[in-house]
Order: structure tokens, then C-alpha cells, then sequence
């Protein structure tokens, strides 16, 4: 078998590579990132929605996400109308979706909603005044709580709380785990690549166990 061959990227040249390439190269180094759209609804009514990589989960109990809101020296309308309403959803984005899901990063004009200009369609919930996208298979309710400014790169991370969880119940396995693949639900690999992630495997809760005998060949 040939050997690969490991390519290598110092500090120094990242610094030398293009904005593009370097904007490719570190935002898709980091393995797949969750795909998911917010919706967010403006004080004015105005509906927003989209599409952002960076959430992950921070804890079950109580249930939080964060994620990273870029240098506001440009306008952030999600971050904008979070502050202002102090709710958002958060809908995961499936292989139909994902082409509307990702023009909703274009820079459109405060006001203008996303949902008008890709496609894809509102759904409101009784008693819930910010938006959900119609056929996402797993959609959040959540609350913002706090943030914390990041100061080495100007973003800010984003706390919020899981007021409630909407998935259909095909997804949902016995012992509550959700089964993602079977509501065909991408990940995002960079910025601006969509993969459809298929179940492997599941194993039970590591525990610690004898070590094994190293397979590596002794030093001669």
C-alpha cells in the first residue's frame, strides 16, 4: 500500500495563503460541524432566519447550547433580534433543505426576510412568537441567557437555554437518543460544504478496562 503523505501548514503559512484558501483551509480542518438554521423574529415583526455552524451542545441539565456570533462591525441580524426578544429557535437542516439553508448566508438588508428571498416556509407554535422552519425533523425552542466576548478574534459566544425540543417521533429511539440520519440531516464541512451523515455504530458507556498489550513493534 502507498504511503500517504502528510501535508503541512505551519502558523506562518496560513499567514501566507489568500483570505479564501486560508478561510477554507482552517473552517473545514476542524472535522463536520452541526447544520442548523435560527430563526429569530425582529421587535418590528420582521422574520429572520439563518444558517450558522458553530452551535454546540454546553449541557443537559439544565439543557444549554452556544454558539458564536461573528465581529459585529457589521450588522448581526439573528444576534440583533436575540437580544431584543430574547428567544430564537434553532431547526436542523436536511437534504432538501440544505441549497435555501445556505443562501440565507447571503447579506440581505435588515428587514428583508430570508424565508421570503430562499424558499423556505415559517411555522409558528401557539403562545411562541419567533419562527420554526417548516419540515425540519428536530426544532428548538431557546432563550438567551448570556454571552461572553471573545477578545482574541472579536466574536462572542451565545448562551442559551432549551425551553422545549420538537422532533419527529420517528427519530426518537427507545432510551431517547435521537437517530439523525433517519430525518436526513446534513453537517456542514467549512463553510460552505453540505454531507449527509449515516450511522455507524453505538456503543454502551465506556468504562475503564485492563490495558491491552501494545501492538507497537519493539524499538530495535
Amino acid at each position: 500500500m502507498k504511503k500517504k503523505v502528510m501535508k503541512v501548514f505551519t502558523a506562518s503559512d496560513l499567514a501566507a495563503l489568500s483570505k479564501v484558501e486560508r478561510l477554507n483551509l482552517v473552517n473545514s480542518c476542524t472535522g463536520y460541524k452541526s447544520a442548523n438554521l435560527i430563526g429569530t423574529l425582529s421587535p418590528e415583526g420582521h422574520e429572520n432566519v439563518a444558517v450558522f455552524s458553530s452551535i454546540t451542545h454546553l449541557g443537559s441539565d439544565p439543557a444549554m447550547l452556544g454558539f458564536i456570533v461573528r465581529p459585529t462591525s457589521v450588522p448581526r441580524h439573528t444576534y440583533q433580534n436575540i437580544k431584543a426578544t430574547g428567544l430564537f429557535t434553532v431547526n436542523h437542516i436536511t437534504v432538501v433543505q440544505m441549497e435555501a439553508a445556505h443562501q440565507t448566508s447571503a447579506a440581505y438588508d435588515y428587514g428583508v426576510s430570508e424565508f421570503d428571498m430562499t424558499g423556505l416556509t415559517p411555522t409558528y407554535r401557539e403562545g411562541i412568537a419567533v419562527p420554526f422552519v417548516s419540515g425540519s425533523p428536530v426544532q428548538l425552542l431557546c432563550r438567551y441567557l448570556n454571552e461572553y466576548p471573545i477578545h482574541e478574534n472579536n466574536t462572542i459566544h451565545v448562551i442559551a437555554a432549551i425551553e422545549a425540543i420538537y422532533v419527529e417521533d420517528t427519530l426518537v429511539t427507545p432510551d431517547g437518543w435521537l437517530q439523525l440520519d433517519r430525518g436526513d440531516v446534513v453537517a456542514i464541512n467549512g463553510l460552505d460544504g453540505y454531507a449527509r451523515p449515516t450511522l455507524q455504530d453505538r456503543f454502551a458507556y465506556a468504562r475503564p478496562k485492563t490495558p491491552l498489550k501494545s501492538l507497537r513493534p519493539h524499538a530495535s
